[in-house]
């Protein structure tokens, strides 16, 4: 192939740094969309979800939260507002699919555009842990880290596509682990009108049980993690 300028050009924009640029500019662009826009408010206040019923407005809810969710719209608002939007049921359905497809196009975006850049980048022994953790035992660390609110949904995503983990297990892990909390954040949203029904108390206890939960294991991991680097110092 002749090394003419539109063929260097041609490599350029396809080398992984160029593809990693693109991909912190679409983030920049999602981030700054969510503060100028607000598009949670505009699912909870109503738009456009209530102009329609049955299963056209679980699809387009589910649609509008993928997309909010890549653009780092924080998923307990958009769970709240599917469960206050849409009740119990539907509004369950439609938040699952959403978290699938947000977590589905991070995770494609990531591996497409930032993997290539960022896995030589890969360095001490947190990162190293992780990526070989992921890269193993994908479906089993990514399903703990769905059932535990502990791990920020983006950097779960974004660390799974920087790994080896395949697309098809991380699907199923954040489809089936995200059902508790998602389900309990829902029924909390559907039953915001009666703060005190019973429904409405158990799902926020819930909430702030696995949140200590997740609090504990992160304590307990990190403490395991430092005491292995003090073992590792001493054989030194």
């Amino acid at each position: 192939m002749l090394d003419t300028p539109p063929a260097r050009a041609t490599r350029g924009l396809l080398s992984p740094w160029a593809r990693f640029a693109l991909l912190v500019a679409l983030l920049a662009g999602g981030a700054a969309s969510v503060l100028l826009w607000e598009p949670q408010r505009l699912l909870a206040n109503g738009w456009p979800a209530t102009q329609l019923s049955g299963a056209a407005a679980v699809v387009l809810f589910g649609l509008a939260y993928g997309v909010c969710a890549t653009a780092f719209v924080p998923r307990p608002l958009l769970n709240v507002a599917a469960g206050a939007l849409l009740a119990a049921q539907a509004g369950l359905a439609a938040a699952l699919a959403g978290t699938v497809l947000g977590a589905g196009l991070s995770f494609v975006l990531g591996r497409v555009l930032g993997r290539d850049a960022l896995r030589p980048l890969l360095r001490g022994r947190l990162l190293l842990s992780l990526d070989g953790q992921l890269s193993r035992h994908g479906f089993r660390s990514m399903l703990a880290m769905r059932l535990f609110p502990g791990v920020p949904f983006a950097a779960a995503n974004y660390g799974a596509a920087v790994s080896r983990m395949g697309l098809a297990p991380f699907l199923l892990a954040t489809a089936l682990g995200s059902v508790p909390n998602t389900a309990a954040y829902v029924l909390a949203g559907s039953h915001a009108a009666s703060p005190g029904s019973p429904v409405f108390l158990s799902a926020m206890g819930f909430i702030a049980v696995t949140g200590v939960l997740a609090a504990g294991i992160g304590w307990r991991a990190r403490g395991r993690r430092a005491r292995q680097s003090a073992a590792a110092a001493v054989r030194a």
